[in-house]
């Protein structure tokens, strides 16, 4: 069994001065009840942002279990990323049994979220139009790869996404279009939906009733390159790729320095400016009128960027961001992900949290996962239950909703749940 942690309650309406007080005070979404039938990022995403603020999160997964449970490479960490605080179950939603188990849990739910292709859950008689006519007060979140309209039947990735979207472009050098170095898109699009959900939750509140909220990929990577859009509307030139791009400050960049070490400096303003020249001990820079403003700089910044790598060469990164720090100016040096295990700040502000794996090579053990980045009357909303094994929770999930325990066993022997 995956390891649970109990978080106790505040009394019912706690004020700030108690939830600043303690940590397991009653989360915002505490008693919300959310089944979600989803897969890969997504859609997980969207739950764990409900699950993470107090919701009672239920995952159904097929038979065998959900498949991301055993992707390689660079899926190996999607599913004990993005399910934490949840509690699973397992529906063989192609046999009727298994349909009217699915249909009794979402009746039973405030919130259904799923993200399969159009058309999927009318199919299975989960969809919203179908639920609702039971339930109006169900609030329903479909993640898709596109909004309704010409594209909606298409298949969408977050690479495809970023490639007809433009971010590709932007990110790669020019003629190389580049994706993002992580599931931008699936991520933000599970944050979206999850925004919409607390929306139509406010909305109910008011009204009585529940309704269908949408979030979909396409239109949140073209919602990341709206600024570039926008650029060309007020400038009329179209956006350079970043690594290309005008940019509007001179000194912004990644310097190569002693050792081969790389290290990110900046100076975004004529105060710094004159900050950075001290620092570095360029007095000869700062008294050159060429270089009095930040427009001026710009103008002249390939010189001006040549003599800075020339000067900087032989500092080392590590008293480089020694100088910076003291003085204030913006820097950083150039991490892998896996450095961040070590990262001082996020150790000293719980930016990291436990959980147990349950599958892999590694399941069983312990590893660090990271947390939303926000923070409720002081504290970072953590983990309470492990990310699920396979079905561990369909004998409770289904007792919760009128099952005898004679019925659930005759379900697991026609395969209808596991």
């Amino acid at each position: 069994m995956a390891k649970v942690r109990v978080v106790s309650s505040a009394p019912s309406a706690p004020n700030e001065s108690d939830l600043a007080a303690s940590g397991s005070a009653r989360l915002p979404l505490e008693g919300l009840k959310v089944v979600e039938f989803t897969h890969m990022v997504m859609g997980p995403t969207c739950g764990m942002v409900l699950a993470d603020l107090g919701a009672e999160v239920l995952k159904v997964e097929p038979i065998g279990g959900d498949r991301t449970r055993s992707l390689l490479g660079a899926g190996a960490g999607f599913f004990p990323m993005f399910n934490r605080n949840k509690r699973s179950i397992r529906i063989d939603l192609q046999q009727p049994a298994g349909r009217e188990v699915a249909r009794r849990l979402c009746l039973a739910a405030d919130v259904v979220a799923e993200n399969f292709k159009p058309g999927s859950m009318a199919r299975l008689g989960l969809d919203h139009a179908t639920l609702s006519q039971t339930h109006p007060r169900l609030i329903y979140a479909s993640l898709k790869g596109f909004l309704p309209g010409p594209y909606e039947h298409r298949t969408a990735l977050d690479e495809v996404v970023q490639m007809m979207g433009g971010l590709a472009y932007m990110t790669g050098r020019p003629g190389d279009p580049l994706r993002a170095g992580t599931s931008v898109n699936d991520i933000m699009g599970g944050m979206f939906g999850a925004i919409a959900v607390l929306g139509a939750l406010v909305q109910r509140g008011i009204t009585g009733h529940g309704m269908e909220v949408q979030s979909a990929l396409f239109e949140n990577n073209v919602f990341l390159v709206g600024q570039h859009m926008l650029q060309y509307a007020i400038t009329g030139r179209p956006a350079a790729p970043m690594p290309a791009r005008d940019n509007p400050w001179a000194v912004y960049d990644v310097f190569t320095v002693a050792g081969g070490e790389q290290i990110f400096l900046a100076a975004v303003s004529d105060a710094q400016w004159s900050v950075f020249c001290d620092v570095l001990g360029l007095a000869d820079l700062k008294a050159d009128p060429d270089l009095g403003t930040n427009n001026e700089r710009v103008k002249r910044r390939p010189t001006l960027l040549a003599t800075l790598r020339e000067r900087l060469a032989g500092c080392s990164a590590a008293d480089l961001a020694l100088r910076f720090e003291r003085a204030g100016l913006p820097y950083a040096p150039i991490r892998r992900p896996e450095e961040l295990y070590d990262d001082p700040h996020l150790a000293a502000t719980g930016g990291l949290a436990d959980i147990v794996l349950t599958d892999g090579p590694r399941a069983g053990q312990t590893v660090k996962t990271t947390l939303f980045p926000f923070t409720l009357a002081g504290h970072r909303p953590s983990v309470r239950l492990d990310p699920p094994q396979a079905g561990e929770h369909t004998d409770a999930a289904l007792t919760a909703v009128g099952y005898a325990q004679s019925e659930i066993d005759e379900l697991k022997a026609q395969a209808a749940v596991a």
